[in-house]
Protein backbone atom coordinates (compact mmCIF):
# COMPACT_ATOMS: atom_id res chain seq x y z
CA UNK A 1 0.00 0.00 0.00
CA UNK A 2 2.95 2.41 1.21
CA UNK A 3 4.98 1.81 -2.32
CA UNK A 4 1.68 2.37 -4.37
CA UNK A 5 1.30 5.95 -2.38
CA UNK A 6 5.13 6.58 -3.70
CA UNK A 7 4.73 5.12 -7.22
CA UNK A 8 1.61 7.49 -7.00
CA UNK A 9 2.97 10.68 -5.85
CA UNK A 10 6.21 10.64 -7.99
CA UNK A 11 3.74 10.01 -11.37
CA UNK A 12 1.61 12.77 -9.78
CA UNK A 13 5.02 15.22 -9.42
CA UNK A 14 6.66 13.96 -12.91
CA UNK A 15 3.07 15.26 -14.31
CA UNK A 16 3.05 18.37 -12.64
CA UNK A 17 6.52 19.10 -13.50
CA UNK A 18 5.94 18.57 -17.08
CA UNK A 19 2.84 20.36 -16.80
CA UNK A 20 4.29 23.37 -15.17
CA UNK A 21 7.50 23.49 -17.56
CA UNK A 22 5.59 22.84 -20.31
CA UNK A 23 3.40 26.02 -19.69
CA UNK A 24 6.61 27.98 -18.97
CA UNK A 25 7.72 27.05 -22.18
CA UNK A 26 4.75 28.20 -24.14
CA UNK A 27 4.19 31.39 -21.88
CA UNK A 28 8.12 31.98 -23.37
CA UNK A 29 6.94 31.40 -26.46
CA UNK A 30 3.94 33.99 -26.21
CA UNK A 31 5.50 36.59 -24.70
CA UNK A 32 8.38 35.85 -26.82
CA UNK A 33 6.06 36.79 -29.65
CA UNK A 34 4.20 39.57 -28.09
CA UNK A 35 7.70 40.99 -27.68
CA UNK A 36 8.94 40.90 -31.17
CA UNK A 37 5.61 42.54 -31.98
CA UNK A 38 5.99 45.33 -29.80
CA UNK A 39 9.44 45.82 -30.93
CA UNK A 40 8.39 46.57 -34.49
CA UNK A 41 5.48 48.61 -33.49
CA UNK A 42 7.99 51.17 -31.57
CA UNK A 43 10.26 50.80 -34.10
CA UNK A 44 7.73 51.79 -36.70
CA UNK A 45 6.53 54.42 -34.68
CA UNK A 46 10.03 55.77 -34.21
CA UNK A 47 10.28 56.03 -37.81
CA UNK A 48 6.47 57.70 -38.42
CA UNK A 49 7.98 60.14 -36.24
CA UNK A 50 11.38 60.47 -37.74
CA UNK A 51 9.49 61.14 -41.37
CA UNK A 52 6.81 63.39 -40.09
CA UNK A 53 9.70 65.85 -39.01
CA UNK A 54 10.79 65.82 -42.40
CA UNK A 55 8.04 66.30 -44.44
CA UNK A 56 8.00 70.43 -45.98
CA UNK A 57 4.75 71.51 -43.56
CA UNK A 58 4.30 74.83 -45.34
CA UNK A 59 3.77 73.03 -48.77
CA UNK A 60 2.10 70.46 -46.99
CA UNK A 61 0.02 72.92 -45.44
CA UNK A 62 -0.71 74.78 -49.22
CA UNK A 63 -2.12 70.71 -50.54
CA UNK A 64 -4.79 70.80 -47.60
CA UNK A 65 -6.09 74.31 -48.55
CA UNK A 66 -6.03 72.68 -52.13
CA UNK A 67 -5.80 68.64 -52.08
CA UNK A 68 -5.40 67.50 -55.59
CA UNK A 69 -3.37 65.52 -57.21
CA UNK A 70 -0.49 68.63 -58.58
CA UNK A 71 3.37 68.22 -58.10
CA UNK A 72 3.88 68.49 -54.13
CA UNK A 73 1.42 65.34 -54.15
CA UNK A 74 2.96 62.97 -56.80
CA UNK A 75 6.65 64.46 -55.17
CA UNK A 76 5.55 63.56 -51.62
CA UNK A 77 3.92 60.59 -52.83
CA UNK A 78 7.54 59.43 -54.28
CA UNK A 79 8.85 60.44 -50.75
CA UNK A 80 6.31 58.44 -48.80
CA UNK A 81 7.02 55.43 -51.24
CA UNK A 82 10.66 55.31 -50.78
CA UNK A 83 10.23 55.38 -47.17
CA UNK A 84 7.84 52.70 -47.51
CA UNK A 85 10.01 50.25 -49.46
CA UNK A 86 13.01 50.99 -47.29
CA UNK A 87 11.09 49.91 -43.97
CA UNK A 88 9.51 47.07 -45.69
CA UNK A 89 5.98 47.99 -44.70
CA UNK A 90 2.61 47.57 -46.11
CA UNK A 91 2.21 51.68 -46.56
CA UNK A 92 3.17 54.52 -45.40
CA UNK A 93 0.83 57.61 -45.38
CA UNK A 94 -0.55 60.95 -44.21
CA UNK A 95 -3.63 61.05 -42.71
CA UNK A 96 -6.28 63.69 -41.94
CA UNK A 97 -8.02 63.76 -38.71
CA UNK A 98 -10.85 66.18 -38.08
CA UNK A 99 -13.12 64.09 -36.19
CA UNK A 100 -12.23 61.46 -32.94
CA UNK A 101 -14.24 58.77 -34.86
CA UNK A 102 -12.90 58.15 -38.32
CA UNK A 103 -9.62 59.22 -40.09
CA UNK A 104 -8.55 60.02 -43.77
CA UNK A 105 -5.50 58.82 -45.95
CA UNK A 106 -4.71 61.43 -48.39
CA UNK A 107 -1.45 60.60 -49.73
CA UNK A 108 -0.91 57.40 -50.01
CA UNK A 109 3.43 56.02 -50.67
CA UNK A 110 3.13 53.91 -53.82
CA UNK A 111 5.06 53.51 -56.81
CA UNK A 112 4.07 56.24 -59.60
CA UNK A 113 2.78 53.92 -62.23
CA UNK A 114 -0.29 52.51 -59.87
CA UNK A 115 -2.95 55.66 -60.75
CA UNK A 116 -5.88 53.84 -59.98
CA UNK A 117 -7.48 53.14 -56.12
CA UNK A 118 -6.53 55.26 -52.87
CA UNK A 119 -7.81 58.50 -53.90
CA UNK A 120 -7.12 61.78 -51.75
CA UNK A 121 -9.59 61.79 -48.74
CA UNK A 122 -10.33 57.89 -48.25
CA UNK A 123 -11.83 56.45 -45.35
CA UNK A 124 -8.83 54.90 -43.38
CA UNK A 125 -9.15 51.30 -41.26
CA UNK A 126 -7.37 53.10 -38.40
CA UNK A 127 -9.67 51.58 -35.23
CA UNK A 128 -12.23 54.22 -33.91
CA UNK A 129 -9.88 54.01 -30.09
CA UNK A 130 -6.46 55.07 -32.02
CA UNK A 131 -8.37 57.54 -33.77
CA UNK A 132 -9.68 59.11 -30.22
CA UNK A 133 -5.73 59.08 -29.44
CA UNK A 134 -4.48 60.80 -32.62
CA UNK A 135 -7.76 63.50 -32.04
CA UNK A 136 -5.95 63.90 -28.95
CA UNK A 137 -2.65 64.96 -30.28
CA UNK A 138 -0.76 61.91 -29.18
CA UNK A 139 0.73 58.43 -31.37
CA UNK A 140 -0.98 55.34 -31.62
CA UNK A 141 -0.18 51.74 -31.91
CA UNK A 142 -2.94 49.41 -33.04
CA UNK A 143 -3.39 45.51 -32.75
CA UNK A 144 -3.52 43.50 -35.38
CA UNK A 145 -5.94 44.62 -37.52
CA UNK A 146 -7.99 42.00 -40.18
CA UNK A 147 -8.45 43.37 -43.68
CA UNK A 148 -10.05 41.68 -46.39
CA UNK A 149 -8.71 43.49 -49.27
CA UNK A 150 -4.91 43.68 -48.16
CA UNK A 151 -4.54 41.25 -45.42
CA UNK A 152 -3.92 41.88 -41.51
CA UNK A 153 -1.68 44.61 -40.87
CA UNK A 154 -0.73 46.81 -37.62
CA UNK A 155 -0.11 50.37 -38.05
CA UNK A 156 1.21 53.57 -36.48
CA UNK A 157 0.60 57.14 -36.45
CA UNK A 158 2.80 60.06 -35.15
CA UNK A 159 1.45 63.69 -35.64
CA UNK A 160 3.26 66.22 -38.43
CA UNK A 161 3.48 69.51 -36.60
CA UNK A 162 4.02 72.94 -38.04
CA UNK A 163 6.42 75.12 -36.44
CA UNK A 164 4.08 76.67 -33.80
CA UNK A 165 3.54 72.95 -32.83
CA UNK A 166 -0.10 73.10 -33.73
CA UNK A 167 -1.00 69.64 -35.47
CA UNK A 168 -1.88 69.85 -39.60
CA UNK A 169 -2.04 66.00 -40.44
CA UNK A 170 -1.00 62.64 -39.02
CA UNK A 171 2.42 60.60 -40.53
CA UNK A 172 0.98 56.34 -40.82
CA UNK A 173 2.33 53.35 -41.59
CA UNK A 174 0.90 49.84 -41.88
CA UNK A 175 3.30 46.78 -41.26
CA UNK A 176 1.64 43.75 -42.89
CA UNK A 177 1.05 40.73 -40.63
CA UNK A 178 3.38 38.56 -42.80
CA UNK A 179 5.82 40.35 -42.34
CA UNK A 180 5.86 40.50 -38.30
CA UNK A 181 4.99 36.70 -38.88
CA UNK A 182 8.13 36.23 -41.22
CA UNK A 183 10.42 38.43 -38.28
CA UNK A 184 8.78 35.95 -35.26
CA UNK A 185 9.26 33.64 -36.97
CA UNK A 186 13.13 34.47 -37.49
CA UNK A 187 13.51 35.19 -33.71
CA UNK A 188 12.04 31.66 -33.01
CA UNK A 189 14.59 30.10 -35.07
CA UNK A 190 16.88 31.97 -33.77
CA UNK A 191 15.60 31.09 -30.06
CA UNK A 192 14.80 27.43 -31.39
CA UNK A 193 18.28 26.09 -29.48
CA UNK A 194 16.51 27.76 -25.98
CA UNK A 195 13.52 26.01 -26.74
CA UNK A 196 15.64 22.35 -26.79
CA UNK A 197 17.48 23.33 -24.35
CA UNK A 198 14.57 23.66 -22.02
CA UNK A 199 13.28 20.12 -23.17
CA UNK A 200 16.48 18.84 -22.78
CA UNK A 201 16.71 20.02 -18.81
CA UNK A 202 13.31 19.13 -17.91
CA UNK A 203 14.02 15.57 -19.34
CA UNK A 204 17.53 15.63 -17.38
CA UNK A 205 15.49 17.27 -14.40
CA UNK A 206 12.90 14.06 -14.38
CA UNK A 207 15.93 11.71 -15.08
CA UNK A 208 17.76 13.03 -11.95
CA UNK A 209 14.71 13.02 -9.75
CA UNK A 210 13.74 9.26 -10.40
CA UNK A 211 17.62 8.16 -9.71
CA UNK A 212 17.93 10.23 -6.97
CA UNK A 213 14.54 8.80 -5.84
CA UNK A 214 15.82 5.29 -6.42
CA UNK A 215 19.79 5.88 -4.85
CA UNK A 216 17.76 7.37 -1.89
CA UNK A 217 15.36 4.21 -1.41
CA UNK A 218 18.59 2.22 -1.49
CA UNK A 219 20.10 4.34 1.15
CA UNK A 220 16.93 3.82 3.71
CA UNK A 221 16.83 0.67 2.85
CA UNK A 222 20.87 -0.09 3.90
CA UNK A 223 20.23 2.44 7.31
CA UNK A 224 17.23 0.30 8.18
CA UNK A 225 18.22 -3.10 7.72
CA UNK A 226 22.05 -1.73 9.67
CA UNK A 227 19.78 0.22 12.22
CA UNK A 228 17.68 -3.27 12.42
CA UNK A 229 20.64 -5.27 13.02
CA UNK A 230 22.27 -3.15 15.43
CA UNK A 231 18.97 -3.32 17.48
CA UNK A 232 18.28 -6.95 17.22
CA UNK A 233 21.58 -7.57 18.22
CA UNK A 234 21.14 -5.33 21.52
CA UNK A 235 17.94 -7.19 22.12
CA UNK A 236 19.05 -10.57 21.93
CA UNK A 237 21.85 -9.57 24.72
CA UNK A 238 18.93 -8.09 26.59
CA UNK A 239 17.18 -11.66 26.22
CA UNK A 240 20.20 -13.20 27.21
CA UNK A 241 20.63 -10.87 30.05
CA UNK A 242 16.92 -11.19 31.13
CA UNK A 243 17.30 -14.61 30.74
CA UNK A 244 20.08 -15.50 33.23
CA UNK A 245 18.28 -13.50 35.85
CA UNK A 246 15.69 -15.24 35.59
CA UNK A 247 17.48 -18.40 36.04
CA UNK A 248 19.36 -16.93 38.84
CA UNK A 249 16.37 -16.21 40.60
CA UNK A 250 14.46 -19.64 40.33
CA UNK A 251 18.18 -20.51 41.83
CA UNK A 252 17.90 -17.89 44.76
CA UNK A 253 13.88 -19.37 45.37
CA UNK A 254 15.16 -23.03 45.61
CA UNK A 255 18.13 -21.99 48.21
CA UNK A 256 15.88 -19.65 50.23
CA UNK A 257 13.07 -22.76 50.08
CA UNK A 258 15.83 -25.28 51.16
CA UNK A 259 17.50 -23.36 54.49
CA UNK A 260 14.07 -22.81 55.45
CA UNK A 261 12.57 -26.58 54.71
CA UNK A 262 15.94 -27.03 57.01
CA UNK A 263 14.79 -25.33 60.16
CA UNK A 264 17.75 -22.24 59.27
CA UNK A 265 16.28 -18.66 59.32
CA UNK A 266 19.65 -17.48 59.88
CA UNK A 267 21.21 -18.67 57.04
CA UNK A 268 18.23 -17.42 55.11
CA UNK A 269 18.39 -14.12 56.34
CA UNK A 270 22.05 -13.77 55.29
CA UNK A 271 21.19 -15.25 52.13
CA UNK A 272 18.71 -12.46 51.54
CA UNK A 273 21.15 -9.91 52.57
CA UNK A 274 23.12 -10.81 49.69
CA UNK A 275 20.64 -11.14 47.20
CA UNK A 276 19.67 -7.45 48.39
CA UNK A 277 22.33 -5.89 46.97
CA UNK A 278 22.44 -7.49 43.87
CA UNK A 279 19.07 -6.17 43.89
CA UNK A 280 20.27 -2.43 44.63
CA UNK A 281 22.97 -2.84 41.67
CA UNK A 282 20.58 -3.65 39.42
CA UNK A 283 18.56 -0.59 40.56
CA UNK A 284 21.69 1.41 40.24
CA UNK A 285 21.63 0.53 36.23
CA UNK A 286 18.69 3.35 36.09
CA UNK A 287 20.79 6.08 34.46
CA UNK A 288 20.21 9.63 33.95
CA UNK A 289 21.34 10.50 30.13
CA UNK A 290 19.57 12.49 27.81
CA UNK A 291 19.87 10.59 24.98
CA UNK A 292 17.33 7.57 25.12
CA UNK A 293 19.60 5.52 22.87
CA UNK A 294 22.74 5.68 24.21
CA UNK A 295 20.73 5.12 28.04
CA UNK A 296 19.55 1.76 26.64
CA UNK A 297 22.39 0.77 25.54
CA UNK A 298 24.48 1.36 28.73
CA UNK A 299 22.07 -0.29 31.02
CA UNK A 300 22.07 -3.54 28.64
CA UNK A 301 25.68 -3.40 28.59
CA UNK A 302 26.02 -3.08 32.43
CA UNK A 303 23.36 -6.25 32.72
CA UNK A 304 25.44 -8.11 29.85
CA UNK A 305 29.01 -7.23 32.48
CA UNK A 306 26.54 -8.15 35.46
CA UNK A 307 26.13 -11.55 34.46
CA UNK A 308 29.80 -11.77 33.42
CA UNK A 309 30.58 -10.61 37.12
CA UNK A 310 33.09 -7.54 35.49
CA UNK A 311 32.53 -4.37 37.33
CA UNK A 312 31.56 -1.85 35.19
CA UNK A 313 31.30 2.00 35.60
CA UNK A 314 30.26 4.85 32.95
CA UNK A 315 30.17 8.62 33.02
CA UNK A 316 28.19 10.62 30.58
CA UNK A 317 27.94 14.68 30.23
CA UNK A 318 24.60 16.17 30.26
CA UNK A 319 24.18 16.39 26.53
CA UNK A 320 21.81 14.94 23.90
CA UNK A 321 24.98 14.17 21.77
CA UNK A 322 22.67 14.89 18.56
CA UNK A 323 25.94 15.99 15.89
CA UNK A 324 25.53 12.03 15.34
CA UNK A 325 23.06 9.40 14.40
CA UNK A 326 21.49 7.30 17.06
CA UNK A 327 22.29 4.33 14.80
CA UNK A 328 26.14 5.45 14.22
CA UNK A 329 26.67 6.17 18.15
CA UNK A 330 25.09 2.69 19.13
CA UNK A 331 27.63 1.20 16.14
CA UNK A 332 30.37 3.32 17.99
CA UNK A 333 29.84 2.62 21.31
CA UNK A 334 28.02 -1.00 21.04
CA UNK A 335 31.50 -2.52 19.28
CA UNK A 336 34.11 -1.12 21.40
CA UNK A 337 32.21 -2.17 24.83
CA UNK A 338 31.66 -5.61 23.02
CA UNK A 339 35.41 -6.08 22.55
CA UNK A 340 35.96 -4.85 26.46
CA UNK A 341 33.70 -7.55 27.58
CA UNK A 342 34.92 -10.05 25.83
CA UNK A 343 38.63 -9.25 26.45
CA UNK A 344 37.96 -8.84 30.55
CA UNK A 345 36.13 -12.62 30.65
CA UNK A 346 39.47 -13.35 29.36
CA UNK A 347 41.11 -12.76 33.47
CA UNK A 348 39.83 -14.14 36.70
CA UNK A 349 36.57 -12.71 37.87
CA UNK A 350 38.40 -10.33 40.35
CA UNK A 351 40.30 -8.35 37.78
CA UNK A 352 37.49 -7.64 35.52
CA UNK A 353 36.99 -4.17 35.16
CA UNK A 354 35.71 -1.63 32.44
CA UNK A 355 35.21 1.68 32.52
CA UNK A 356 32.85 3.76 29.77
CA UNK A 357 33.25 7.92 29.76
CA UNK A 358 31.64 10.00 27.30
CA UNK A 359 32.13 13.38 26.96
CA UNK A 360 31.15 16.29 25.33
CA UNK A 361 32.32 20.38 24.72
CA UNK A 362 31.65 22.74 22.03
CA UNK A 363 34.56 21.20 20.17
CA UNK A 364 34.36 17.61 19.96
CA UNK A 365 32.61 14.25 21.42
CA UNK A 366 35.09 11.85 23.16
CA UNK A 367 34.01 8.54 23.92
CA UNK A 368 36.82 6.38 25.91
CA UNK A 369 36.63 2.74 26.50
CA UNK A 370 38.80 1.28 29.33
CA UNK A 371 38.91 -2.77 29.83
CA UNK A 372 41.39 -5.00 32.03
CA UNK A 373 42.57 -7.93 29.87
CA UNK A 374 45.34 -9.45 27.33
CA UNK A 375 47.28 -6.51 26.18
CA UNK A 376 46.71 -5.84 22.10
CA UNK A 377 50.26 -7.28 20.27
CA UNK A 378 49.36 -5.97 16.58
CA UNK A 379 47.99 -2.82 17.59
CA UNK A 380 48.29 -1.26 13.82
CA UNK A 381 46.22 -4.16 12.65
CA UNK A 382 42.95 -4.34 14.30
CA UNK A 383 40.99 -1.88 12.54
CA UNK A 384 41.51 -4.10 8.95
CA UNK A 385 38.66 -6.17 8.19
CA UNK A 386 38.62 -9.13 9.21
CA UNK A 387 41.10 -9.34 11.83
CA UNK A 388 40.64 -10.61 15.07
CA UNK A 389 42.97 -11.17 18.31
CA UNK A 390 40.26 -13.88 19.40
CA UNK A 391 40.15 -17.19 18.54
CA UNK A 392 38.03 -18.74 15.86
CA UNK A 393 34.65 -20.22 16.66
CA UNK A 394 32.45 -22.03 14.50
CA UNK A 395 29.86 -20.01 12.48
CA UNK A 396 31.03 -16.63 14.37
CA UNK A 397 32.63 -13.92 11.84
CA UNK A 398 35.31 -12.24 13.59
CA UNK A 399 37.08 -8.79 12.96
CA UNK A 400 34.49 -7.08 11.41
CA UNK A 401 33.99 -4.59 14.89
CA UNK A 402 36.47 -2.34 15.12
CA UNK A 403 36.74 -2.14 10.59
CA UNK A 404 32.85 -0.53 11.27
CA UNK A 405 34.20 1.57 14.04
CA UNK A 406 36.48 3.29 12.07
CA UNK A 407 34.65 3.46 8.78
CA UNK A 408 31.74 5.40 11.18
CA UNK A 409 34.82 7.62 12.57
CA UNK A 410 36.17 8.56 9.05
CA UNK A 411 32.60 9.59 7.95
CA UNK A 412 32.26 12.11 10.74
CA UNK A 413 36.11 13.20 10.08
CA UNK A 414 37.20 12.13 13.98
CA UNK A 415 39.75 10.12 15.24
CA UNK A 416 39.99 6.17 17.06
CA UNK A 417 43.28 5.41 18.63
CA UNK A 418 43.51 1.83 20.52
CA UNK A 419 46.14 2.27 24.02
CA UNK A 420 47.69 -1.30 25.41
CA UNK A 421 50.88 0.08 26.64
CA UNK A 422 49.48 -0.66 30.66
CA UNK A 423 50.03 -4.21 31.15
CA UNK A 424 46.27 -6.32 31.18
CA UNK A 425 44.78 -2.98 30.72
CA UNK A 426 43.64 -1.66 26.94
CA UNK A 427 41.68 1.90 26.28
CA UNK A 428 39.68 2.85 22.71
CA UNK A 429 39.34 6.60 22.54
CA UNK A 430 37.53 7.78 19.63
CA UNK A 431 36.60 11.73 19.17
CA UNK A 432 33.95 13.12 16.60
CA UNK A 433 34.80 16.67 15.89
CA UNK A 434 31.30 19.06 16.33
CA UNK A 435 30.35 21.07 13.22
Amino acid sequence: MKTRKIKLILILSTILLILFTSLNIFTSYIKMKKTVEESIANQSLEAAISIASSIDVEAYKQFLDNPEKNDYYWELRSYLNDARVKLGALFVYTLKVDNPKVSKAMIMGLPGDLTKGFDIGEVCTVPEKQVQKAYKGETYVTEVIPDSVHGAYLSVGAPIKDKTGKIIAYLGIDISAETLNGIKGKVIEDNLFIFIFNGVLILLVIGSFFFLQRWYQKEVAKEVGATEDTYQAEIKTLITSVSSLRHDFTNHIQVLHGFLQLNKPEQAKQYLSSLSKEVQAIKSLKVNIDHPGLSILLQTKKLTAQNHNIDMDFTVSQDAFNKIKTTDLIKILSNLIDNAIDAANELPEEQRKITIRCKADDTQYEFKVTNSGPNIVEAGQIFKQGFSTKKPESGKIRGQGLFIVNEIVNKYEGQISIDSSKHLETTAIVTIPIK
